[in-house]
């Protein structure tokens, strides 16, 4: 059963192919009427996670994760926001360090296996709110950081978490890396790495004596900027150790919450690593579905303002409850 060998998802016909599909609903999917307050979360660091919120009152609440370089107003995040909103829920976004509009205040940003903000976020909501049923649903790199704090059993996980829907998880961060540095995806590797050096060179100016943002505009592979960047800004001691700990395949079977992964067959950013089928074959929490079509949190349907993701996410939430 964790297996799901038939998916529901069809796209339209002109979104079969795997470019498409990812970039065609990330820049052209536009949600209207979602207002969000905001809400600065302060940390024991002094730094702070900001906190967009969608509340009606209600004792159950979707708590959501963006992927890497996203927001609480990407059209992917909105959509579900409004979504769940729409159907009495509670909804809060959550924004990884420095993904909010502002540029966080210590040196270190947010990576995949960040469980110790997530922590925070969880244990926040909890203490100023009495949620019956929470909802964990994230998306590429945030559907990395559920998995990793659903299973890497660092910290205890609240009994109100009841499920977890992630979409699009590269589940194998050196398997990512590798198929990211393929010629055919140097639009995703470009894009991506161009955000992350911004925020690199602005690290630069607020830290002088901690980080060197010498050369990084000549970056041009993952790897290379995990092994300058994010290994030692994060404590890691290199890339290497970065991907094994951060990788979510390695605590799957540590998950005691019924969880879904959805990874699309013709994800581009994906080799057949990130398709954990061997992990989860044998599981009792952990279902993997794999559509043929969808590419990278793209599954759109014909009219892009609505979305497959928030259908599946609500018919799996609606066969736990």
């Amino acid at each position: 059963m964790p297996l799901i060998e038939e998916s529901s998802y069809r796209p339209p016909w002109w979104l079969k192919n795997k470019h498409l599909s990812t970039i065609i609903p990330s820049i052209f999917r536009k949600v209207e009427g979602v207002s969000y307050v905001r809400e600065r979360m302060n940390t024991p660091d002094q730094d702070f996670i900001d906190l967009d919120w969608l509340r009606l009152g209600n004792n159950r609440l979707i708590l959501l994760l963006h992927g890497l370089e996203g927001g609480s107003d990407r059209g992917y995040m909105k959509g579900v926001a409004k979504y769940f909103h729409q159907k009495d829920w509670d909804v809060v976004a959550y924004n990884c360090r420095g993904c909010s509009g502002e540029q966080n205040l210590q040196p270190r940003l947010y990576h995949h296996g960040d469980t110790d903000d997530v922590n925070q976020v969880v244990s926040h909501v909890n203490a100023h709110n009495k949620y019956h049923e929470v909802v964990m649903i994230g998306f590429s790199m945030g559907g990395s950081l559920i998995l990793n704090y659903l299973g890497n059993q660092k910290h205890a996980i609240p009994c109100n978490i009841k499920a977890a829907v992630t979409f699009s998880v590269p589940c194998d961060l050196k398997a990512t890396a590798l198929e990211l540095s393929e010629k055919g995806n140097g639009f995703y590797r470009k894009r991506f790495l161009k955000k992350l050096s911004a925020k690199i060179r602005q690290k630069a100016v607020q830290y002088p004596d901690l980080v060197n943002a010498d050369g990084v505009e000549e970056i041009d592979s993952f790897y290379e900027f995990e092994s300058k960047f994010t290994a030692p800004i994060h404590g890691f001691k290199d890339a290497d150790d970065f991907y094994h700990q951060a990788s979510a395949k390695n605590y799957l079977k540590n998950i005691s919450v019924p969880t879904l992964i959805v990874n699309a067959a013709n994800d581009p950013m994906f080799s057949s690593a990130s398709y954990p089928i061997e992990e989860v074959r044998n599981l009792d929490n952990v279902f993997l579905e794999m559509p043929k079509y969808g590419g990278h949190v793209g599954f759109a349907k014909s009219s892009l303002s609505i979305n497959w993701m928030e259908d599946r996410a609500m018919e799996f939430v609606n066969d736990i409850f």
